[in-house]
């Protein structure tokens, strides 16, 4: 009698074979790094422009590659759709959004006038907005932070940094004229911009303000009417926005001071 042939063992051509199995995801954890791609889009569009010499355009795409910039991880928060990926992702788009395309929008309209002490202060710029976001990542990531890291950053925050960086340029638009002492303050203004970005300066971040209910509609109005001047007179508006932030640093400083005084940052061992 024949023995039965036993059936052929099953094909090990399954899922194990064939590597892991594509997962199919929902489309909200896609948007926050649509955002992110569309940000990047922007950021190096706006190089291209500048060096064709469309500089009023090459600002605006900037502007818009920080705003979108700054607003992805939000909207990831906010519809629960935060990831390593997405976290990675962004901290890359962050150093060219913030860092390398303001900067050699800059060097295209006015620094590149100081020949290479131009090209060296963009150079020192890019390479502090990468240690700022980089201290700030080691900073986030910690599991326990000091009291004053919900009021405060530690130095000018990177997308600042991109808006305040641009101010020569704004005031250029607005008709200054780039005579040499113009170009070479520039050049040492990038090089303070790059410095307060690295620097220890406690910088008030708004996270734990609170308002009063009373005012939250004229603060409304307010910031409506903000939007409108902007979108009216956008350099003034951006050029004004610059320097009474630059002004409203040693404030910041001094109220942290007058909250913290007692302790250092280094001693909240804060610093990479």
């Amino acid at each position: 009698m024949e023995t039965p042939v036993s059936p052929p063992e099953q094909n090990h051509t399954t899922d194990e074979a064939r590597g892991p199995r594509l997962r199919e995801i929902p489309v909200r954890l896609m948007i926050p790094n649509l955002i992110t791609v569309l940000a990047i889009c922007a950021g190096l569009t706006g190089i291209r422009l500048a060096f064709e010499g469309r500089f009023e355009l090459a600002v605006a795409m900037v502007l818009l590659a920080a705003f979108l910039d700054g607003i992805d991880g939000r909207i990831a928060r906010l519809l629960k759709a935060t990831s390593k990926f997405g976290v990675q992702m962004d901290s890359l788009a962050d150093i060219i959004n913030f860092g390398v395309a303001p900067v050699l929008v800059s060097y295209a309209f006015l620094l590149d006038g100081a020949k290479s002490f131009g090209w060296i202060a963009a150079l020192l710029y890019a390479i502090a907005a990468g240690l700022r976001l980089a201290r700030f990542n080691v900073m986030e990531d910690r599991g326990i932070k000091a009291p004053w890291q919900s009021e405060f950053f530690v130095g000018v925050p990177a997308p600042m940094g991109a808006l305040l960086v641009l101010l020569p340029v704004y005031l250029g638009f607005l008709g200054v004229e780039q005579t040499k002492f113009f170009v070479y303050a520039s050049v040492l203004y990038t090089l303070l911009i790059g410095f307060l970005l690295v620097s220890r300066l406690p910088v008030w971040s708004g996270k734990s303000g609170r308002i009063r209910r009373d005012l939250m509609l004229p603060i409304m109005l307010v910031a409506v009417l903000y939007v409108g001047l902007l979108m009216s007179y956008t350099w003034e508006i951006l050029a004004i926005t610059a320097i009474a932030y630059l002004c409203v640093l040693p404030f910041s400083a001094r109220a942290w001071k007058k909250r913290y005084g007692t302790i250092t940052i280094e001693d909240e061992r804060t610093h990479v």
